[in-house]
């Protein structure tokens, strides 16, 4: 059988000789064997339990706790199964924190680029930030989310005031149309939808259409966006909703 002076030991392990004379003062990892002339040497056995000595080492177990781990059970599947349930939750747990700082660097980049003024000046008294705690429960786990923050933080008070006015069209187009008496099945009532469409992919996510579909039947069944489009024509939400699916319907989506 093999067997290890300390220098050899260290470098196999990649500690220093002075680390494996501590753990053999305290007790963890007595050599095997020691020459005529008293010098330390290891067998396999000693480096497996090196192996595990180091392992619950880097999991942040005081040296007292790993001589009782390593000497209450000496069967190495045992140690593999234990070793293997602490990784698995060591993984969770950093994959949590992980998940935290993401969502914390999000919300930093969330903050929109704009002087208090411009804020008025795009927003009126609505303010965007009173919304976030909301958004990020309901679609937070979404790409479309995400890639929405990245975008609106990059706006600058121009950016916005096109949007806001490209938005503001498109809504007027629908008003008229259904004033007018057209049908939201028609082809002017869909092609304004697919411009409502095509504006969030635009300047938000990518809209394909069975998310717009969705979000048409949310203009309705949530009421403070009926309110938002039937302040520009009472009835407006139901009509951008019908409009929405008949384009769908008609892109065969």
């Amino acid at each position: 059988m093999a067997t290890y002076t300390v220098g050899q030991l260290a470098a196999l392990a990649h500690v220093t000789v002075r680390a494996l004379h501590h753990y053999d003062e305290r007790g963890l990892l007595t050599p095997s064997a020691r020459t005529a002339a008293g010098y330390r040497r290891y067998s396999e056995r000693d480096l497996e339990r090196l192996q595990q000595l180091l392992f619950y080492r880097e999991l942040g177990f005081p040296l007292d706790q790993i001589a009782g781990l390593l000497d209450g059970e000496t069967d190495p599947g045992v140690h593999l199964r234990t070793q293997r349930r602490l990784l698995t939750e060591r993984i969770a747990r950093l994959q949590a924190m992980v998940s935290a700082i993401d969502r914390t660097m999000e919300a930093d980049g969330m903050e929109l680029k704009l002087k208090p003024e411009e804020r008025f000046e795009v927003f009126g008294d609505f303010v965007p930030e009173d919304h976030e705690a909301e958004a990020q429960a309901r679609w937070g786990s979404s790409p479309a989310f995400g890639e929405s923050q990245r975008r609106v933080a990059q706006y600058t008070k121009d950016d916005w005031l096109r949007l806001k006015k490209e938005a503001g069209d498109i809504v007027e187009g629908l008003a008229a149309a259904m004033r007018a008496g057209v049908p939201a099945d028609s082809v002017q009532a869909m092609d304004l939808a697919e411009q409502h469409r095509q504006h969030i992919t635009r300047w938000f996510y990518d809209c394909n259409y069975e998310i717009h579909s969705g979000l048409g039947e949310m203009y309705v069944a949530d009421p403070r966006f009926t309110s938002h489009y039937d302040a520009s024509a009472p009835g407006l939400a139901v009509y951008l909703r019908d409009a929405i699916l008949a384009n769908v319907r008609r892109a065969g989506a």
